[in-house]
């Protein structure tokens, strides 16, 4: 070949591949990262919106767990991944918002060190006792815990997890200081409770809904206005007289800050399309889950959530007292 037509093979070759389009994302599996233990409400969740994706999009959306310091370890590590769509995290009120006021050193800014994709799912928080403790609704549990406290545990997923943080809520309603004891995600709390190690856990719906209604536990009261239909017979907190104790947990999907819109937009439109799924919707609802509406799946509203719940949460920490180095 002579030395000219080498340059015209060269630039044609040149012009075609700057012509082909990108690569379609995602053309290699994904990672979704759960910065707790299997079992828990969090990795549930992700399960279920991974299984969708995975069938949506055409590659494995695989659950890795990264426990560790209340969820952060894992939230650090997805913080610090390529900005190139295939490291996510599904992050919770504990390590988007609580860090903040727990953690003085705290590795990232849960507002502005991630791109946020979607809220996948609210639960409401509830008051879980082991079988054998002597009380059989929840006016008797305050009662006992009242007389009892210096003596009662409570597990968590962790400090600052949110079961740790609806526990902390209820002792500051109550005016009570029990125990406690976190463990590296909320399953493993749920085991020591069904086992008889701690005397009651403060958790979300989705990770103990199948352990309350196989009677392994006893289900207190539901911190919201209504009951859930799911644990019809499980009073409200404000049937039990405890009007205050309101509060519920949420999980944000999200990516390394710096991902592509583009990408970011397209794990938006296919989160939507899992909340709408039937098979997704159904098992999220049978758990317990409260999904997003329409106005709440939006990446302007899950940014607003994190914000709002990083203000609401943070006075709170800090007037308990409760800091982690």
């Amino acid at each position: 070949m002579s030395r000219r037509a080498t340059i015209l093979f060269a630039m044609t070759a040149w012009l075609f591949a700057g012509a082909m389009p990108a690569m379609a994302y995602p053309d290699r599996p994904v990672t979704i990262v759960v910065p707790f233990a299997a079992g828990g409400p969090s990795d549930i969740i992700a399960r279920v919106i991974g299984e969708h994706w995975s069938r949506a999009l055409g590659q494995q959306f695989v659950v890795e767990n990264v426990t560790g310091a209340g969820g952060t370890v894992g939230a650090t590590r997805v913080m610090r991944a390529a900005p190139d769509g295939y490291t996510l995290l599904l992050g919770n009120l504990g390590t988007q918002a609580a860090s903040v006021g727990l953690y003085t050193n705290l590795a990232y800014d849960p507002r502005a060190d991630f791109e946020f994709i979607i809220m996948a799912a609210a639960t409401p928080m509830l008051v879980a006792a082991k079988k054998d403790l002597p009380v059989k609704d929840f006016r008797e549990f305050v009662a006992f815990v009242k007389a009892n406290d210096s003596k009662l545990n409570y597990g968590s997923g962790g400090v600052g997890a949110t079961s740790h943080l609806t526990c902390l809520f209820l002792d500051y309603l109550l005016g009570t200081k029990t125990t406690h004891v976190p463990y590296r995600g909320s399953g493993p709390a749920l085991q020591a409770l069904i086992a008889g190690q701690i005397d009651y856990v403060c958790d979300q719906t989705v990770g103990i809904v199948p352990s309350i209604q196989g009677g392994l536990v006893k289900g207190m009261v539901i911190a919201t206005s209504e009951r859930s239909p799911v644990l019809p017979n499980v009073p409200t907190s404000i049937e039990q007289g405890l009007p205050k104790f309101q509060t519920t947990g949420w999980n944000v999907l999200l990516a390394p800050k710096g991902t592509p819109g583009a990408i970011v937009d397209q794990l938006n439109a296919a989160g939507r399309a899992a909340l709408k799924d039937d098979i997704a919707r159904k098992r999220l609802l049978e758990l317990g889950a409260d999904l997003p509406s329409e106005k709440e799946q939006t990446r302007v509203s899950a940014a607003e959530l994190v914000r709002s719940e990083v203000d609401k949460w943070v006075p709170v920490i800090k007037a308990a007292g409760v800091t982690v180095n």
